[in-house]
């Protein structure tokens, strides 16, 4: 009975001291598109958010508290990226990043706004900071706030009088389509022709015609990675000669990777980018390179910073509290030299939205090139 009695003891104390380490940890989930439509981007943020954690916990944590983090796939799909946010919820999570696609977000995040919980996301649809969430914070720019870069590039630095628009008929294309559109006409660039194409579209032929005959000085495609690369190789077959333009997702390695020489030429305005002259990222560029074996992109980099930007949040308050972060986020500056995981200088807005330099890339032989480095807006 004594040792039955002692065994159970003992038990009991294994038991404790493990509710004690779970308690003593922050729980953070990822919301991530680690199948679908959304793969390549939703895996490359998980690799960065789980690359940011090992670097954290490694240092000691979050105010002295292990990050546990765990990553769940929405499938690609807004109602299962609301249910986990639901579920997260539901396992006391002070703090949730992800999803990428902005499709998601925008139904996923009124789920972490009714538990006031804070969200760090990897998605540019201007619409989704435009509806005064206060729990919701980009790792990314906003559409608002690159198009007007880009536009402003064709306009002063490639002449370009007239344009042709190829966009994805989703959340995150029908935003970029409007924002692109509002920032080219305010530089008096006419909108020879938009075009609009379908998430996972694989035949680009009938758009690109519809480009050639508007016979515009140049050509903005702003689709998902795997349809740019399909358009990338269809414009080449079908001996498109005018300038292509794009943001991020068209200068994605995974773009290039798929689409070849089809993509030589391209020039994107990029965010982020590994290849930005700048030694803390390139520090960060050889870590991630070392622990999953190819290069990162700019979606890794969001996951990766928004990890980081988690971290100097909590920090700020000085304790486990979503509340106190939101409340701390608004006007927040965070220096790379402090927290060198958000490896840009960065500042937030009361929007969510945030501020740092950028950056303009070519892609000349396989890879990209940064071309011209834009200082933040503030």
């Amino acid at each position: 009975m004594k040792q039955l009695l002692k065994k159970t003891a003992t038990i009991t104390t294994i038991a404790g001291l493990s509710v004690v380490a779970q308690a003593q940890s922050v729980p953070i989930f990822g919301l991530v598109e680690l199948s679908g439509p959304g793969t390549t981007a939703g895996v490359n943020f998980d690799n960065g958010v789980k690359l940011a954690v090992k670097e954290i916990n490694a240092s000691g944590g979050i105010l002295g508290r292990k990050v546990d983090y765990t990553s769940w796939d929405t499938q690609t799909q807004p109602g299962v990226a609301k249910a986990l946010a639901a579920k997260a919820i539901d396992q006391g999570a002070p703090l949730v990043i992800g999803p990428v696609f902005s499709g998601s977000i925008l139904v996923s995040m009124g789920e972490t706004r009714r538990a006031e919980i804070p969200n760090i996301i990897g998605g540019e649809a201007a619409a989704i900071t435009q509806q005064g969430n206060p729990y919701v914070y980009r790792a990314s720019f906003t559409q608002a706030a690159a198009m007007p870069k880009v536009a402003r590039y064709l306009s002063d630095n490639m002449k370009v009088k007239s344009l042709a628009v190829i966009y994805v008929n989703n959340d995150f294309g029908k935003g970029g389509r409007d924002m692109i559109t509002k920032a080219a006409e305010a530089r008096g660039i006419k909108i020879a022709v938009d075009i609009s194409t379908d998430q996972g579209q694989v035949d680009f032929s009938s758009a690109i015609l519809k480009a050639k005959q508007a016979n515009a000085d140049a050509l903005f495609v702003y689709t998902n990675e795997e349809e740019s690369a399909r358009l990338l190789k269809d414009l080449r077959k079908q001996g498109f000669d005018k300038p292509v333009v794009g943001e991020t997702t068209l200068a994605n390695d995974k773009v290039i990777e798929l689409a070849g020489d089809a993509a030589n030429g391209v020039i994107a305005h990029v965010g982020l980018t590994a290849d930005a002259p700048n030694s803390t990222v390139q520090a960060f560029a050889q870590r991630y390179m070392a622990e999953y074996k190819y290069k990162a992109d700019h979606n890794a980099m969001k996951g990766y910073i928004g990890m980081h930007v988690a971290r100097a949040g909590f920090d700020k308050v000085g304790k486990i509290d979503s509340k106190a972060f939101a409340k701390a986020m608004p006007g927040l500056s965070i220096a790379a030299s402090k927290y060198p995981g958000v490896l840009f200088d960065v500042t937030y807005d009361d929007k969510g939205d945030l501020d740092r330099e950028s950056f303009f890339v070519k892609v000349v032989n396989g890879k990209t090139q940064v071309i011209d480095t834009l200082k933040p807006v503030k």
